[in-house]
């Protein structure tokens, strides 16, 4: 069974190849799952492990029983994710419960999920329920220019949203319903993965203040494009501040409403507040 000829083991391996060379991933930083489809699980079942002991979660995420996995490994590379995918990726089944989980395939010669599962499986099983079971990838990477923002920028949603929306046109076409914004926390503990769950009620996309971005999407590329787009608003509004501290136009609550009209997505009001 050949396990990496698997179209979604590409995507994923892409995915990781893609966000490393866009400079996001230094040393072992970033993490990335994937919610397989039933077809893909019984594509590539017959390599599975299945008599190795499940391991708890570290939560609860009963909406995600039985579901299957592609993680990154803990301590791994994001570089060598393509250079040597079974080393550096693998497999992992949630028991019945949602409990626990086992890896069934792949970081062979030893090795454990990312340390940021918990927050990874909690925002998937919101994200399963919020989208009728659409969203499957959950990508975190350190972005540079939206951790720069962070440190200037107050950390509120509104804020954030409107300003990264204010930086190129598409922007609140591509993230309609606004950025998600969590102050600092230690990672990989329950507590970000509580509240980033709590946020990804309401967004696609959620910066951890001095640490990097959050997104869900349907598949690689949206979710990929979506971290992308927010990277490069950031890119934009760092170089704008840069110049000089205000901005001498941009688009207006109008604009936007007009925008939103235009390609038929909903923009909050709560975003269009007028600024003095």
């Amino acid at each position: 069974m050949n396990v990496l000829g698997a179209e979604f083991i590409k995507g994923f391996i892409r995915m990781c190849t893609d966000g490393f060379l866009q400079g996001w991933h230094e040393r072992n930083g970033g993490n990335a799952t994937y919610r397989m489809k039933p077809e893909e699980v019984s594509e590539v079942k017959e390599a599975f492990h299945l008599e190795r002991e499940f391991t708890p979660i570290g939560t609860e995420v009963p909406g995600l029983a039985g579901e299957y996995f592609l993680v990154t490994g803990s301590g791994k590379y994001f570089r060598n994710v393509e250079l040597a995918p079974a080393l550096n990726i693998a497999i992992i089944e949630i028991d019945s419960r949602g409990e626990k989980y086992r890896i069934v395939w792949g970081l062979e010669g030893g090795g454990v999920p990312t340390s940021e599962l918990p927050s990874h499986l909690m925002n998937h099983e919101v994200k399963k329920e919020a989208t009728g079971g659409a969203h499957r990838v959950i990508y975190h990477s350190h972005t540079p220019n939206v951790i720069a923002l962070t440190f200037i920028l107050p950390i509120d949603d509104k804020v954030f949203t409107r300003e990264l929306w204010e930086m190129m046109t598409e922007c609140p076409v591509i993230f309609p319903d606004g950025i998600g914004t969590v102050g600092w926390m230690v990672p990989g503990g329950r507590e970000i993965a509580v509240e980033s769950s709590r946020l990804m009620n309401k967004y696609n996309a959620i910066i951890w203040a001095h640490h990097g971005i959050f997104c869900s999407g349907e598949d690689f590329d949206n979710t990929f494009g979506l971290m992308h787009t927010v990277e490069k608003a950031a890119e934009i509004l760092i170089k704008v501040l840069s110049v000089r501290p205000d901005k001498l136009k941009t688009i207006t609550p109008q604009n936007f409403r007009d925008l939103g009209e235009a390609f038929q997505v909903n923009l909050p009001e709560e975003f269009l507040y007028d600024k003095k």
